[in-house]
């Protein structure tokens, strides 16, 4: 989908400035954010692209004004109560106010390592042969869905090259939205500056990024 979240070629937003030192958490209250995002991802609550599309949703404001685990703390909150997970009185209070069902199983500090450290796998066998080989030209579709795309918008009707068959992989479109995961070819794309660009770009840009073959045609 088109939105705030999609800031790839978008101009305006100044540089991007690495802090030195940066610590992993610069507040405890990222940590727990961090950690009440795992044990809902163990527990599978929801799927990762489900949660992306729920924070790519966000109104351009908040979205641009919240910081990287602000993001991740209103995306849980809204999608607990999209689930019935927790009331707008338990997330104010803090704690659980009615009963409420234990999981089946609970989760593990090893599960939440795991889950850190790897997540789980995404690949999956191939439904058939794939359809474009390395060094393929190829053209990213010019696509505008209003559902979640991993697909960026500045590249959208530009012509790239195959330079890697990444395996088959979970079609993040289809999932974020709950319809299955509907395995696709993945690709690495490598685009020329001027192509993204124009004339004016410098000439050694090269960008790569990872596309899904429903995104992708030939030129």
């Amino acid at each position: 989908m088109n939105g705030a979240a999609d800031m790839g070629g978008m101009h305006g937003f100044g540089p991007v400035v690495p802090e030195k030192n940066e610590p992993v958490f610069h507040e405890e209250w990222e940590g727990h954010s961090f950690a009440l995002n795992m044990v809902t991802g163990v527990a599978n609550l929801w799927n990762i692209d489900a949660f992306r599309f729920k924070r790519e949703s966000l109104p351009p404001p908040e979205y641009l004004n919240l910081s990287y685990y602000g993001l991740w703390t209103r995306t849980l909150e809204l999608m607990m109560l999209e689930d019935g997970i927790a009331t707008p009185e338990e997330l104010k209070a803090g704690h659980a106010i009615a009963p409420f069902k234990k999981a089946s199983r609970a989760v593990t500090a090893a599960d939440c390592d795991n889950m850190v450290r790897c997540a789980r796998p995404f690949s999956r066998p191939a439904p058939g042969p794939a359809l474009f080989k390395v060094g393929d030209k190829v053209r990213a579709k010019n696509m505008h869905p209003k559902h979640h795309t991993r697909l960026p918008r500045y590249t959208r009707g530009h012509v790239g090259e195959i330079a890697r068959i990444v395996g088959c992989h979970v079609f993040p479109d289809s999932n974020a939205s709950n319809l299955g995961e509907d395995p696709h070819w993945l690709y690495t794309v490598r685009f020329d500056g001027h192509e993204l660009w124009g004339a004016d770009s410098d000439p050694t840009v090269r960008v790569c990024i990872e596309a899904w073959e429903p995104y992708l045609e030939k030129p």
